[in-house]
């Protein structure tokens, strides 16, 4: 294995073919994801498609839009620049709400999906009415929304007004119907974006910079947009705008509260600005805008425009988002007889997992490169564990762009980010997870990356302090981790960096090794054991014993939490297994542990969950933990730690109580429904999780295989690279058997819990027989522990 992955090091980029509905689609990789972008749409021009099933109709974007999912409801194509969505608040992540009593103040341009946290983006509002035009507020209630793959309309119920909206990579195409006898308007505020705060700083707050607008005919407009801070503190970003209609106009630009009849340029000087655009009487009662953006300059914009949509087709542009959609769901296809509602769960997973990040190539404003370029990665520590792996398995050229992206960021910054959006570093939630993904691209064969200078990359974060803001990027703490081999509690996040870094440092480890580095190795292997350095063997919880647990620079044991809410200031709170930072005690981001309790973090060790068991007193103990974890409903899946633990019970011998829970936490957790998504979407995260357990795989990322449990989906067929083919299989599966009898590869006996992924990518029948009472099939041999 060593020497295979050596080799990887240094071959040159492959190709990655696939097989689907009988046609073959080979497409080379290349360094511009760009260029491929443009080979793709030449191959869907002269129908090279999949033909039978049109996948994209089972994707519902409402999806996850209720409660705490936070999924953009707006049309984009898979990791594109632009999401335009409506707009009925400026305080939440997407600006969205579905209730209807709630207003809809306009339509903007840029948006991330699934996120928690303060809000990014939500820049450039545009909204058409047909009132006075001399007032800046034309907001109206929503009546028939329409929505579905691609496409958004609804009506404006005060003016009758129609909005339709499609997408491009880089340009929303919008449709408006003026349906009543009034004038034909349109308005453009420039300076607009969600969550702005008047007090700097504000955490998590964005911040008005500047923005400036200018009307260059009767059919055109072009600014800019300006903004600084949102969810990861970010230093200013510029969005470019240039807005083309297919009708003359008359205009009035405003600044602040000011109108300025005549004047077709409203400069930046500190003050929002835009303009009131009115289509001359007597025209088509159907107005259509393209709106193209841009990061370099307005006339990018414009260029991008001419390139993507350069014709004024609505339906096809609409039909070309959806064929670029259809491209990449239809590579895994799942039974035909699968509920309406399976099929939408699945396939609105995977359309979630391909919203983030986005593929800016050619967009970075910071510097030139022949790489990719993808920003909004929001963050590593979400979407490793579930959504690059997705990527990887369906669309690897697509993931080795990713990780070459995220490698380019480190030659011009210094860092490999964890986190980054708006062309800058942060938030780091927890370990250097960019690290996981370089073991996760090098363990599973992925050519085209220079894992030598990779390998440099994690280096970096392992041994140098980022200093400063210690969010923004690194490992924060390191001179504790380094030295103590923990990160004490004079840090914040103290217990979850150490358990994150030390998985960090096994996938540094594996890379280490396949690259000859011996020394690299061993030192990194045995940090890999750092999470040992915080286990509290004296803690009993709900007669379970042992935690992780906060521990001072001097080594002691910390038992409370030091109220940081101005209200409690200094309180002395007790600390427990359960105790969960819920920001009412300390700051979100100053507790021990981020986003989880002691009890899923010490569940949380995927490189080593042998040595854990053993930590835990014995496989009885384990599964004792286990089942007080799930049966006292400790256990949250809307939090990424605890993503694999489900799977826990394949190291004690016991894979059907892993199925067993997978199918009680889908069953809870998931619908087909706008409330659907158990917590944030985190980028995908919680969307990729769900679509691996209705296949029955999960990867546990950064190393080589995937755990098999019960799949939900009676057979799944996913075409894979080099044109291969595998089908899964659950023969005889229903409510009642739904515990893995007996399995076989190819026709092979195939008797383990696991399969590695160069099994897998072979392609072949994964088939299982499926009983009503659980077997012995995958109890002998458990999955690795400790493998490098």
């Amino acid at each position: 294995m060593v020497g295979t992955l050596g080799a990887i090091a240094s071959s040159p980029p492959c190709c990655y073919g696939y097989r689907s509905g009988g046609i073959c689609r080979s497409i080379r990789l290349m360094k511009s994801s760009l260029l491929r972008s443009t080979l793709a749409t030449s191959l869907l021009a002269i129908g090279i498609v999949h033909a039978e099933t049109e996948y994209w109709k089972f994707v519902d974007p409402r999806i996850g839009t209720v409660g705490p999912g936070n999924v953009v409801i707006g049309p984009c194509v898979p990791y594109g620049m632009i999401k335009p969505s409506p707009t009925t608040s400026k305080w939440s992540n997407t600006g969205y709400s579905a209730d209807p009593a709630r207003p809809l103040i306009g339509f903007r341009q840029v948006h991330v999906s699934g996120t928690g946290g303060g809000a990014k983006y939500g820049n450039i509002s545009v909204l058409p009415f047909s009132g006075p035009t001399d007032v800046l507020d034309q907001s109206s209630l929503r009546e028939n929304e329409e929505v579905s793959l691609g496409y958004y309309a609804v009506d404006l119920a005060k003016w009758q007004i129609k909005t339709e909206i499609t997408a491009s990579p880089k340009v929303a195409f919008y449709r408006f119907t003026f349906n009543g006898e009034g004038n034909r308007s349109l308005k453009i505020e420039a300076g607009e974006a969600l969550n702005l705060s008047d007090v700097f700083p504000k955490r998590e707050s964005q911040f008005f910079v500047g923005s400036e607008i200018e009307i260059v005919s009767d059919h055109e407009v072009r600014g800019y947009n300006r903004i600084r801070g949102g969810w990861n503190s970010g230093g200013p970003y510029t969005i470019y705008f240039h807005a083309v209609f297919d009708q003359p106009f008359e205009f009035l630009t405003w600044r602040g509260q000011r109108f300025y009849p005549g004047e077709n340029v409203q400069v930046d000087n500190g003050e929002k600005n835009g303009a009131t655009l009115t289509f001359a009487p007597g025209g088509d009662r159907t107005v259509q805008m393209k709106f193209g953006i841009s990061y370099l300059s307005s006339a990018k914009a414009r260029q991008n425009i001419q390139t993507e949509i350069p014709h004024w087709d609505f339906p096809r542009v609409l039909a070309e988002n959806r064929q670029r959609w259809e491209t990449l769901l239809s590579r895994i296809e799942i039974a035909a007889d699968a509920t309406e509602a399976q099929k939408r769960m699945f396939y609105t997973g995977l359309y979630h997992t391909m919203l983030m990040p986005v593929d800016r190539t050619g967009e970075n404003p910071l510097w030139k490169s022949d790489q990719p370029y993808y920003d909004d990665f929001y963050c590593l520590w979400d979407t490793y564990r579930t959504s690059h792996p997705l990527i990887t398995l369906i669309d690897p050229p697509r993931q080795v762009d990713i990780v070459n992206a995220l490698l380019d960021v480190y030659r011009y910054e210094g860092y490999l980010p964890d986190a980054r959006s708006g062309n800058a570093n942060g938030r780091t939630q927890g370990g250097s997870n960019g690290d996981v993904l370089i073991a996760d691209a090098y363990v599973k064969g992925l050519k085209g990356i220079d894992y030598a200078f990779a390998f440099e990359s994690m280096l970096k974060n392992a041994d140098v302090p980022p200093g400063g803001n210690e969010e923004q990027e690194g490992r924060g703490g390191l001179p504790d981790y380094n030295t103590l081999g923990y990160v004490s509690t004079r840090y914040p996040r103290s217990v979850s960096r150490t358990v994150d870094y030390a998985y960090n440092d096994f996938c540094i480890a594996l890379v280490a090794k396949g690259l000859g580095r011996t020394e690299d190795f061993e030192r990194f292997a045995k940090q890999s054991d750092n999470w040992k350095n915080l286990w509290r063997a004296d803690v009993t919880d709900q007669g379970t014993t042992g935690f992780v647990w906060p521990k001072t620079p001097a080594g002691e044991w910390e038992n409370f939490v030091t109220a940081t809410v101005p209200e409690r200031l200094g309180e002395k709170v007790p600390y427990t297994a359960t105790y969960e930072n819920n920001g009412k005690v300390e700051d979100w981001w100053s507790g021990f542990l981020y986003e989880g309790k002691a009890w899923d973090y010490s569940l949380s060790i995927p490189h080593d969950v042998a040595g854990l068991i053993e930590k835990a007193g014995g496989p009885e103990a384990f599964k004792a933990r286990l089942d007080t974890f799930f049966d006292k409903r400790i256990y949250y899946v809307g939090n990424e730690p605890a993503f694999i633990t489900p799977n826990l019970y394949h190291w004690i011998g016991r894979p059907d109580l892993s199925s067993d829970r997978i199918r009680q936490i889908v069953e809870r957790s998931y619908k087909d429904t706008p409330r659907g998504i158990p917590g944030n979407d985190d980028s995908g995260a919680m969307s990729s999780w769900l679509v691996f357990r209705m296949l029955g795989l999960y990867p546990n990322a950064g190393q080589s295989y995937y755990l098999i449990s019960s799949p939900l989906l009676a057979e799944s067929t996913l075409h894979l690279a080099e044109g291969k083919t595998l089908r899964i299989v659950a023969r005889g599966l229903s409510a009642e058997n739904k515990y893995i009898a007996s399995a076989k590869l190819n026709g092979a006996p195939f008797d383990q819990s696991w399969i590695e992924h160069a099994d897998l990518v072979k392609g072949g029948v994964l088939e299982f027989e499926m009983a009503a009472r659980p077997a012995t099939w995958g109890t002998a041999t458990p999955p690795p522990s400790l493998r490098f």
